[in-house]
């Protein structure tokens, strides 16, 4: 089942596997990127067939499979990703070529990481999602990426704009040349919460927007839009509007080709979101 939209998040796939990429970014031949589906892997029961997670219960054999799986088909090296430590933070880390491997081949020497941004080309940032919003950031001026897990936490508390002051002066990225895609995630009418998160969102959000990210149900609870929070809170970090790609794909509408929390109640495996500045590989011109 597909939202609207004008560009339809893409279908791809490799050695049977299925991923998805974002028409946004096929402009930039530096760039490999992907966002894993449940499709593909060797997992089972509810954690078949893609999980990619070492901390749902499953086999440790078969989440490795899994990501070498998933590395094949999108095309980098299975030893390149480093991966994030989610606890639905607004910390940023800036990674390079020596952490390669951190998270599953080598120990983490970080904790509580919801964003990871890089410059070192042949690094791939790797985090992880059963509804969140994953967040991809891409500067094609100084070739600087990112990629940010955004929970109503995470996006109430604006991890988007941290990534994006992030990247500013690290790289010195200017916002209005920042390309950013909206990956798959939950949609408004599946995200049902209490009174406590909608205020917090009255509270941080304007009141021009409010009516566009909280519809009141039936039931006296709220349907929360984190795809419009997080576009929000992009344009408001100085992104332009039209560099911003919005999923037309939820998670919890479409539970047998994505992991979803809300749907299974809990009993899933975990999706991935990979961005990478490719190096090895030809790259073909130098777009920006």
């Amino acid at each position: 089942m597909r939202k609207e939209s004008s560009a339809p998040v893409r279908e791809n796939w490799s050695q049977g596997v299925l991923y998805f990429t974002f028409p946004l970014f096929e402009q930039f031949s530096f760039l490999t990127h992907g966002f894993s589906s449940r499709l593909g892997g060797v997992s089972e029961k509810e954690l078949g067939e893609m999980n990619l997670s070492y901390t749902r219960g499953d086999l440790s054999e078969r989440v490795e499979e899994n990501f070498r799986r998933i590395a094949d088909a999108i095309g980098f090296p299975y030893d390149r990703m480093v991966f994030s430590h989610q606890t639905h933070t607004t910390n940023v880390r800036e990674v390079t070529r020596k952490d390669c491997g951190k998270g599953y081949l080598l120990e983490r020497d970080y904790q509580e990481v919801d964003g990871l941004v890089t410059n070192d080309p042949g690094v791939v940032l790797t985090t992880f999602y059963a509804d969140c919003v994953p967040l991809y950031f891409v500067d094609p001026i100084h070739r600087a990426i990112g990629l940010a897990h955004s929970g109503w936490k995470g996006t109430v508390h604006n991890i988007a704009r941290v990534t994006v002051e992030k990247m500013q002066s690290t790289y010195g990225t200017d916002p209005a040349s920042l390309f950013a895609a909206i990956g798959p995630s939950i949609c408004q009418d599946c995200y049902e919460v209490g009174e406590d998160v909608a205020s917090q969102f009255r509270a941080h959000y304007p009141e021009s927007v409010r009516p566009l990210l909280l519809r009141q149900n039936s039931r006296g609870k709220y349907q929360l839009n984190l795809w419009e929070a997080c576009r929000y809170n992009l344009q408001n970090a100085g992104l332009i509007r039209e560099h911003i790609f919005v999923t037309d794909l939820c998670t919890c509408c479409n539970p047998e080709v994505l992991f979803s929390h809300r749907a299974s109640h809990g009993k899933r495996g975990n999706l991935a979101a990979f961005l990478a500045i490719r190096d090895w590989q030809e790259t073909a011109g130098n777009e920006t």
